[in-house]
């Protein structure tokens, strides 16, 4: 994805609590603690702290996250990235170098079927 491409940025430095609505993609290099909501893309660059729950239809990680994902289409940890909690998404990458601590549920559209709700109880 080229940077032209990126709607919004929140830089190194930069610390965010609360809610975060939006459409295409957004770029996160810096802290942020919250929900997150998009049919779009969510990019955490390398420097990124994020906690909280994610639902968007792409989701890359390169930084830290720590909290819930779901993902329409897909789910990238890079190189260096630090994902601890829940990952929901049909499709999942994790490159590499990469650190994955947590629980995956991979479905379509990343959302729990039914056979995966009745395994639970």
């Amino acid at each position: 994805m080229a940077r032209d491409d990126i709607n919004a940025f929140l830089g190194a430095g930069t610390v965010f609590v609360g809610t975060l609505n939006f459409q295409g993609a957004v770029r996160i290099d810096g802290a942020y603690s919250g929900d997150i909501q998009s049919d779009g893309a969510l990019i955490a660059g390398k420097d990124s702290k994020i906690d909280g729950k994610v639902n968007v239809g792409e989701f890359s990680l390169a930084g830290n996250f720590v909290g819930e994902v779901f993902a329409k289409r897909r789910v990238i940890i890079h190189k260096g990235g630090v994902f601890k909690g829940s990952v929901h998404s049909p499709a999942l990458v994790v490159e590499e170098g990469a650190v994955l601590d947590g629980t995956i549920i991979m479905a379509e559209q990343g959302v729990p079927s039914q056979d995966d709700s009745q395994l639970e109880g």
